[in-house]
């Protein structure tokens, strides 16, 4: 190639912004010389290499529209810690099928045993196939919406919701939603029921509480729970929590979680006791 060719090409790479092709191009033109390549070749080597550099400002740029609080990832999840979850179940999931079928996740149980390590690994593995995900709490979710409804900016928040390949919804149940919010938050399942896009949803609710979930109305958590369990996969989780694992680890002296579900009830009945009539009221 003699010197007007190169400044040709340069420029054609320039005007294509194969930026990464222009960098490899002496290199591997060097090596394909030595080595004798066919064309064929020497053009598939020069385009895995701008095909590779673009994949990976795509990841770069999903991870940070994705707003992880961390980065986890399902390899470094331990499976026997959470009431024995089958490792080749977490497999399955990495490969991204799921993301395919619209077939939503569901992650249900108490607090600290890693539902949230669950689903960001999961949007990780979404993120690094190159498709968009977003990560959100309910509460952080329904407030944005919130918003957008005083705005008038209302279409354009549920559309930022409906548009990636995956949403996850953490901490469902953890704070109560009022009825304009859960209402809200209902209308984001429902367009992302009717495109088939999945959600990973983590929840310390059982079904059956969904209706504290969704503001005391039953009827609109019987039907967000319809669309998100036509196609779903749901894991009930156990075990302790990791934080407080850690804890008595260090030496700190803390109660069970039976005896911590003991004081919930017993809590519970004292409160339900006081607000009793009396037998002067």
């Amino acid at each position: 190639m003699n010197a007007l060719e190169t400044h040709q090409l340069a420029e054609a790479l320039e005007a294509l912004k194969l930026d990464t092709v222009a960098e490899a191009l002496p290199a591997t033109a060097q090596r394909a010389a030595a080595e004798n390549w066919a064309y064929p070749r020497f053009l598939a080597e020069l385009l895995a290499a701008e095909r590779a550099e673009r994949l990976r400002k795509r990841v770069a740029l999903n991870l940070k529209f994705a707003r992880f609080p961390h980065v986890k990832r399902l390899c470094d999840f331990d499976c026997a810690h959470t009431g024995g979850l089958d490792q080749r179940l977490l497999e399955e999931f990495a490969t991204g099928r799921y993301v395919e079928e619209g077939r939503n996740i569901l992650l249900l149980g108490p607090p600290g045993i890693g539902k949230t390590h669950i689903a960001i690994a999961l949007g990780v593995s979404v993120c690094e196939r190159g498709q968009r995900v977003h990560f959100t709490t309910a509460m952080d979710l329904s407030r944005r919406l919130l918003r957008g409804l005083e705005r008038n900016t209302l279409r354009r928040e549920i559309n930022f919701y409906t548009q990636p390949s995956l949403l996850i919804l953490d901490e469902l149940g953890y704070l109560p939603l009022d009825p304009t919010g859960a209402g809200l938050l209902f209308q984001v399942l429902c367009n992302r029921y009717e495109k088939a896009k999945p959600v990973v949803v983590t929840s310390n609710k059982s079904f059956g509480d969904w209706g504290q979930v969704f503001a005391g109305d039953a009827v609109m958590a019987a039907a967000a729970l319809d669309r998100l369990l036509h196609r779903s996969t749901v894991l009930n989780l156990s075990g302790e929590s990791y934080r407080l694992r850690d804890k008595r680890k260090a030496g700190v002296a803390l109660p069970s979680p039976a005896e911590l579900a003991k004081k919930a009830a017993s809590a519970e009945t004292e409160a339900d006791r006081a607000a009793e009539p009396t037998a002067d009221g």
